[in-house]
């Protein structure tokens, strides 16, 4: 009965991710996402200072405050955020992920993508982008310090919120865009 649930759950939580829309439709909702991005930014900031140097070098990033996963066996994650060029905000992205292999649990994350030039950034925006299982994101951990290289033009950061998930799978993450 428990696997059933836990597979329901997921599959669930998958659909209602690919049901969202990228860009918050109401002024409120625009509002709330863009606290909740700085919030997220502070965050960032505060608990890992030496990441404060990629806000200040990279051309651009995208801040998702609040990404949820689920897996079992068959895993989905997903979340909304805001795309930053030179400091200014100029977009709103969705991020939905499909994973496969030895996973179970759930959580929610941060998840901050850097950009190093313009052409990362546009390569980004100009349609779906995908980071494919060979992409691997910094997991920041209490203490650690945020040290990361920029691959194909871009450094990816995760900061765990909240949750467990024992994670042993490939798969992808795929970001939309769209201008403010």
């Amino acid at each position: 009965m428990t696997k059933k649930l836990i597979a329901s759950s997921t599959a669930l939580l998958i659909l209602v991710i690919l049901g969202c829309s990228t860009a918050p439709e109401r002024a409120e909702s625009k509002a709330v996402l863009e606290a909740k991005v700085e919030e997220s930014l502070a965050e960032f900031k505060d608990k890992y200072p030496s990441i404060k140097n990629y806000f200040n070098d990279s051309y651009g990033y995208a801040v998702l405050p609040k990404v949820l996963k689920g897996a079992f066996w068959v895993g989905g994650a997903g979340g909304k955020g805001a795309v930053y060029e030179k400091g200014r905000l100029v977009g709103y992205t969705r991020m939905t992920q499909a994973t496969l292999g030895f996973s179970f649990g759930g959580e929610s994350f941060r998840e901050v993508v850097f950009f190093s030039d313009k052409a990362a950034l546009d390569k980004f925006r100009t349609g779906p982008f995908t980071f494919s299982g060979q992409v691997t994101a910094l997991v920041i951990e209490a203490g650690a310090t945020a040290k990361a290289n920029y691959r194909d033009g871009m450094a990816v950061f995760v900061m765990t919120r909240s949750g467990l998930i024992v994670d042993a799978s490939i798969g992808a993450q795929k970001f939309k865009y769209v201008p403010i």
